[in-house]
């Protein structure tokens, strides 16, 4: 499956949108998308991840280190779209209790 990062950014308010499988190959390409925002105080970033297949501990760690510079920044991320599979990995991990996941049906941009 292919890998795609669509990103739309209206002022401070970051919408990604995710497909494919994020995994060892694929989550430095994750990494980078982010790298134009890091440091930026008060953004709020969203991503859905309705389209992602499967995801491994190297997209977990991707997202906990844009959690972490977020919240240091005053900034706020939203996840949204996950698949059962994948809401299942962040409550396993504990994640969905410190990171906004938002369960209900929500599209993009």
């Amino acid at each position: 499956m292919d890998f795609k990062i669509d990103v739309q950014e209206e002022q401070y308010i970051v919408h990604v949108t995710v497909a494919g499988e994020i995994d060892a190959f694929t989550a430095p390409k994750l990494r980078e998308a982010f790298e134009p925002y890091e440091g930026k105080k008060g953004l709020e970033v969203s991503i859905d991840l309705s389209q992602v297949a499967y995801m491994d501990s190297t997209g977990l760690g991707v997202l906990v280190g844009l959690f972490k510079n977020l919240r240091a920044n005053e900034g706020i991320l939203t996840l949204t779209g996950l698949s059962d599979r994948l809401k299942r990995l962040f409550d396993i991990t504990g994640l969905s209790d410190i990171m906004k996941i938002n369960t209900g049906i929500e599209g993009g941009v």
